[in-house]
């Protein structure tokens, strides 16, 4: 009897995080998140759990991901290894409360599943050689539980090559896929971390086909979709980012956040008080709700650039009344926000950033 080619394979490798060490950042390499998060102009809808799967990949094998340029004989011994024979897989363990913490073997079963079965088919790699290797099935194949608590599977050489020869990645934090719910928040925080220094500015269209989503103007793209992202990301992410529109274009320009201190010192408890009362003053003085407050509170009491601009643009609105002869307080409600926000758009411009990025600023409604 001949075995078909695609039920022969051979374990090279196994991979198992047996001290279970949760690292603070993982790596993630630029052509694994092209060829299998997005495709082209694409990104794909996959599970929270199957994410999580994916990261928990990364971590046990992270020590062993190379950048080819930096360690040229560790891809000799990975083509040695690995890229001989065809279907040369290696294997791996994780433990299933890394994929479901509830405790939930459905959500477990449903991820490995998702995994087995999305991008099932051959593909063929190139080794140092110029021999061309194949292997067959999915990221992940022939799901298993032979220890409690536990999901061992195979990973193809294929896709392998792609998480641990990393010419180019960029960092994400392991917890967010704990921390954030929304797989779409996820999968929008690995393609902000691609984006270059000064943001990227695209067609509503051609965000909507990113990431699966089919807004119809860009205001709700913005408001719907980016402000949701950006308040998630901003709580539990080192990297988020300012959005502005105009008409069918959409500008996101990402920015570094900084971890907000413990309070432990009398002069940090004084800065919150301080916030409190100057947002209090603000909400009573010009007749904020509650709902128009939640976008201008978080930006004013979390980021202390903001806030600074927050205060300037103030200084410009009340001396520009003063000269007109009019009441600031003439001003109430959103239409108090809406002219904030035309002064903070003046004061952003004239600064450095401002100039090199002119969408850049920040949203308070």
């Amino acid at each position: 009897m001949i075995v078909p080619e695609k039920d022969i394979k051979i374990i090279r490798k196994e991979f198992e995080n047996k001290n279970e060490r949760i690292p603070d950042r993982i790596r993630l390499g630029n052509h694994f998140v092209d060829d299998f998060i997005f495709d082209g102009n694409e990104s794909f809808d996959i599970p929270i759990n199957a994410l999580r799967v994916i990261f928990n990949i990364i971590s046990i094998i992270g020590n062993e991901q190379f950048r080819p340029d930096d360690r040229p004989k560790q891809l000799t011994l990975f083509d040695e290894e690995f890229e001989t024979e065809n279907n040369t897989f290696a294997s791996i363990k994780i433990k299933n409360s890394k994929i479901s913490p509830s405790g939930s073997s459905k959500q477990v079963v449903a991820a490995y599943e998702f995994l087995t079965k999305f991008k099932m088919g051959w593909y063929k790699s190139l080794n140092s050689k110029g021999k061309e290797i194949k292997t067959f099935g999915g990221l992940i194949s022939i799901p298993c539980y032979d220890h409690r608590g536990y999901t061992t599977f195979l990973i193809s050489s294929y896709w392998l090559k792609k998480l641990l020869v990393i010419p180019e990645y960029n960092y994400i934090l392991y917890n967010l896929v704990y921390n954030i719910r929304n797989n779409k928040h996820i999968i929008f925080a690995i393609w902000l971390s691609k984006l270059p220094e000064n943001g990227t500015t695209l067609k509503l269209s051609t965000l909507n086909n990113k990431f699966g989503l089919n807004y119809k103007s860009a205001n709700d793209f913005c408001f719907k979709f980016l402000k949701p992202v950006k308040i998630s990301l901003e709580k539990y992410n080192d990297l988020s980012f300012n959005y502005s529109c105009r008409r069918d274009l959409i500008s996101i320009n990402p920015f570094n956040t900084k971890e907000v201190p413990i309070e432990t010192s009398p002069k940090i408890a004084n800065v919150k008080t301080e916030v409190t009362r100057r947002l209090n003053y603000f909400k009573q003085r010009y007749g904020l709700k509650n709902s128009e407050m939640v976008q201008f509170s978080y930006q004013y009491r979390t980021i202390s650039q903001t806030r600074e601009l927050i205060e300037r643009s103030f200084k410009e609105f009340i001396k520009r009344n003063r000269l007109i002869r009019k009441k600031s307080t003439e001003f109430q409600g959103k239409l108090f926000l809406n002219v904030l926000q035309e002064f903070m758009i003046m004061e952003y411009r004239k600064t450095k950033v401002g100039e090199l990025i002119p969408n850049g600023y920040p949203t308070i409604i």
